[in-house]
Parts: structure tokens; C-alpha cells; sequence
């Protein structure tokens, strides 16, 4: 081995390490639970299953949703069942109701999912206005998540941008916000960086982006805004290389955590030289 590779490999052991002090000295705590990763991930639109199970364990996540309308997870005895990849002794599993358009489909799917996960009573609420553009039915979120919230539920609650809603569903008792960064699916990033932030300020339970990222760089932008986590499925599967994606989607976060946590200088309108103007060798 070379003295030049050695001292890369001294340098990547001593980088992950300070990672993993960082995030075990910075949980995320949803509800009664507390976690080191920030960075949440779905498990559809994979190829098959033996990738789903790869790339997330390269992203490094802990908590990993699964739509309960879509994927067997046990109530489909004679087809294969996600949790032989991503098993619930390891991961938390995290029921949604991606599909649903009511309420009352929304409560059933989490009542269902509880029966197969043995009491299991986390999940992340979605309720969609619109087959075609995905976005979230913020009247029929806030009645499903009233009646999880009475029935024993911890609800995540995917909705919109609004402030306003975001604040009715923290008082409600979701225990966690997680608003957009543009459309399900869509890969364009942080539309309105403005109102996630006016949703980190005024809100006491984790914010979540959920929905819209792209590239790992929107992942970092979400983290440094102040945001507590981000979810994200199509952006990692869709990639041409989704476990490579997985990875550089895990470092996006932690990075995006660090720059928020370290305190990003204040923007200038005029040049600062970094050096000193004074003591110069030379004149």
C-alpha cells in the first residue's frame, strides 16, 4: 500500500467516524422514538426486490415507508413479501397511505396496517386530490388525521406547503410535518424554499421534505434550510444507478445537517478578501 493511499484511507475512516459521532449526538426523535438517520426512503419502483433491498441499505436509513395499497407485506401469503428485503427487526417500517383519496380509505389502509405489523402504530398519512398531479387533499388529510390521532395513531402527515394547514396539523397532534418540495414524482427539487421555511420557524414537531427531490444537492438544500429530515423514493430508484444514488443521497443529508448545525456565513453583496489587507512581505 502506498503512503498516498494509506493516508486516503486514514482520512475516510477518520471522516466516518466524526459522521457517526455527529449523528449519534444529533437523533432525530419522532413521536416516542429517536433515530440517527434523517434520511427516510420508500421501497417502490425498483426493479425487484434484490435491488430494493441494496440500495437501501446504502442509503443508510432507518426508517423505510411502504405503501400498504400496493406491496405485500404479509397479506399475500402465496407472492413475495418485502419484508424478506427489508426486515422489521432492522428497519422501522413505515406504513402509507400513497393511493388513497378519502379519509376513509386513508384510516382503514392504517388500521390494516397495523393488524399485519403486530400493533404497529407509526405511519405517514398521504390523502391525494388528483390522480395526475399527485397533490395532497389538505381537507380530507386533516379529517383522517383527527381520527388516527383518537385511534392511537403517531401520524406523519404528508401535505402542502401552507403554513397555515402545516400549523393545524401540528396542533392536531401529527408528529411530524412533512410538506412537499414539488410534485410526487417529479424530480424538480425545492420549488418554494420561502414557505419550508416559514413551516420550520413557527413548528415545534420534525419537518420533513416528502416528495420532489431530484438529485442529492436538493436532499442538502432541505437539510441546511433547517428541515429535519427527507423522505424520498423516485429519486433513488429512477437513477440510473439507484444504489450509487442511495449512497450519495445518505452523504447529501448528512452534509446538509453539518452546514446547518455549523452555521452558514452571511451572504454579501460586495467582495471580502480572505486574506488580510495589512502586513503585506512586499510592496
Amino acid at each position: 500500500m502506498t503512503q498516498t493511499t494509506l493516508t486516503q484511507n486514514l482520512a475516510a475512516q477518520n471522516s466516518s467516524s466524526q459522521n457517526t459521532l455527529i449523528t449519534a449526538n444529533d437523533p432525530l426523535h419522532i413521536g416516542s422514538r429517536t433515530f440517527t438517520s434523517r434520511l427516510l426512503v420508500g421501497t417502490g419502483k425498483y426493479t425487484d426486490l434484490a435491488q430494493t433491498g441494496e440500495a437501501i441499505a446504502a442509503s443508510g436509513a432507518q426508517i423505510v415507508t411502504v405503501a400498504i395499497r400496493r406491496v405485500n407485506i404479509g397479506q399475500k401469503k402465496d407472492e413475495p413479501n418485502l419484508l424478506d428485503v427489508i426486515s422489521p427487526e432492522k428497519y422501522t417500517i413505515l406504513p402509507n397511505t400513497a393511493g388513497c383519496f378519502d379519509a376513509a380509505s386513508a384510516v382503514r389502509t392504517c388500521q390494516l396496517a397495523r393488524e399485519l405489523l403486530d400493533g404497529h402504530n407509526l405511519v405517514k398519512l398521504e390523502v391525494l386530490g388528483d390522480e395526475k398531479n399527485l397533490y395532497p387533499n389538505v381537507i380530507e388529510t386533516v379529517k383522517a388525521a383527527k381520527t388516527l390521532i383518537d385511534d392511537g395513531f403517531d401520524v406523519m402527515v404528508y401535505t402542502s406547503d401552507d403554513p397555515i394547514v402545516a400549523k393545524e396539523l401540528e396542533s392536531m397532534g401529527c408528529v411530524a410535518i412533512m410538506p412537499l418540495g414539488s410534485l410526487i414524482g417529479s424530480g424538480l427539487g425545492l420549488l418554494n424554499r420561502h414557505t419550508l421555511s416559514l413551516i420550520i420557524e413557527q413548528t415545534q414537531v420534525p419537518v420533513l421534505v416528502d416528495a420532489g427531490v431530484g438529485t442529492a444537492s436538493d436532499a442538502a438544500i432541505a437539510l441546511e434550510l433547517g428541515c429535519d429530515g427527507v423522505l424520498m423514493n423516485t429519486a433513488i430508484a429512477h437513477a440510473q444507478n439507484p444504489v450509487l444514488m442511495a449512497s450519495a443521497m445518505k452523504h447529501a443529508v448528512m452534509a446538509g445537517r453539518e452546514a446547518f448545525l455549523a452555521g452558514r456565513m452571511p451572504a454579501r453583496y460586495m467582495a471580502q478578501a480572505s486574506s488580510p489587507q495589512t502586513g503585506y512581505f512586499f510592496r
